[in-house]
C-alpha cells in the first residue's frame, strides 16, 4: 500500500462536510480535545476514503453508524496504520443527539469507523473517544435514524456518504 504524507499540525479544518443520500450533514471537529482522531478523520476525508461508504448501521433513538468501506462493520483502517489510542476526556459526555464518536472494539481500537448518536448515551461515557458535533443538518441525522433496518440493525435501502469533504467554514 502506497503512504500517503500526512498534513502538518497546523492543519487542522473545523468542520468536514458529509453530502449524504438524505441530506448534508456538517460535523464540528473538536481538535482541541482529539487531535489526533479529528486529523485522522478529516484526512481520511480528504483522501475520499469515506466517498460512497454506507452507514451500515442504524439503530433508532440510539446512533448512525458509518465509515467502513467494506460495508460491513469489520472494516477500516485509520491514516496511522491500523488501529490508533483512544482520546477520551472526562468532562465530554455523550449527553444527547448530535456528537460525533468513534466506533471501536475495545479500548485503543479506532480505526476509520464513526457514530452520530440519536439519544443520550452515557454508558458510551469513557469508552468512546467523541471529537466533534453536529453543527449543521441534524434533521438529516434524524431522518437517517429513522429508516428501516433488517438483520444486524442494516438500512434496508443503502444510506450512503456521497462525498465527505474538509471545510473551513460552515456554509453561508
Amino acid at each position: 500500500a502506497t503512504t500517503m504524507s500526512v498534513p502538518g499540525d497546523n492543519w487542522r479544518p473545523p468542520f468536514v462536510m458529509l453530502e449524504t443520500s438524505l441530506g448534508s450533514i456538517l460535523v464540528e471537529l473538536y481538535w482541541q480535545h482529539a487531535p489526533r482522531t479529528c486529523k485522522n478523520f478529516a484526512e481520511l476525508a480528504r483522501r475520499g476514503y469515506y466517498n460512497s461508504v454506507k452507514f451500515h448501521r442504524i439503530i433508532p433513538n440510539f446512533m448512525i453508524q458509518g465509515g467502513d468501506p467494506t460495508g460491513t462493520g469489520r472494516g477500516g483502517a485509520s491514516i496511522y496504520g491500523d488501529k490508533f489510542p483512544d482520546e477520551l476526556h472526562p468532562e465530554l459526555k455523550h449527553v444527547g443527539a448530535g456528537i460525533l464518536s468513534m466506533a471501536n472494539s475495545g479500548p485503543n481500537t479506532n480505526g476509520s469507523q464513526f457514530f452520530i448518536t440519536l439519544a443520550p448515551t452515557p454508558h458510551l461515557d469513557g469508552k468512546h473517544t467523541i471529537f466533534g458535533r453536529v453543527y449543521e443538518g441534524m434533521s438529516v441525522v434524524r431522518r437517517m435514524g429513522m429508516v428501516q433496518t433488517g438483520k444486524n440493525d442494516r438500512p434496508v435501502s443503502d444510506v450512503l456518504i456521497h462525498r465527505a469533504s474538509p471545510a473551513d467554514e460552515a456554509p453561508a
